[in-house]
């Protein structure tokens, strides 16, 4: 593993950590950002690990899937977890307060999804 793909891949996995916590501490809209960090963070290790070169910054869960030709099942993954970036922190983006716009239900649908892509993400790292 290269150098650089192994910083992003270490702290995508604290990233998800910190979801998880944030999951169990009722902070939804904490656990939801983290987790689209935690995705992001992973899909940007792949890319650099096999594209030999770092991606563009961008915080685009879908062009970073795209590029990687990621399956389906993990292009459905990033697509719901994208927009996550930005409803998750900002109340003009969110139509109202981040704090109060996720629940549980909601939070841990888009932790599993951040699970699925770093699943998936490890595995091509082998």
């Amino acid at each position: 593993m290269r150098p650089e793909t192994e910083l992003w891949w270490k702290q995508a996995n604290e990233d998800f950590v910190t979801a998880r916590v944030n999951l169990d501490a009722q902070r939804y809209y904490a656990c939801v950002f983290f987790a689209h960090q935690a995705a992001e963070k992973a899909l940007k290790a792949l890319f650099i690990e096999t594209m030999r070169e770092l991606p563009t910054k961008t915080h685009n869960l879908i062009a970073l899937g795209a590029a990687l030709e990621a399956p389906e099942k993990i292009m459905t993954s990033v697509r719901d977890l994208g927009p996550e970036y930005i409803t998750s922190r900002y109340p003009d983006a969110a139509y109202g307060v981040p704090a109060e716009l996720y629940d549980e239900k909601l939070a841990s649908v888009h932790l599993v999804q951040a699970e699925e892509i770093v699943a998936w993400v490890k595995q091509k790292l082998k």
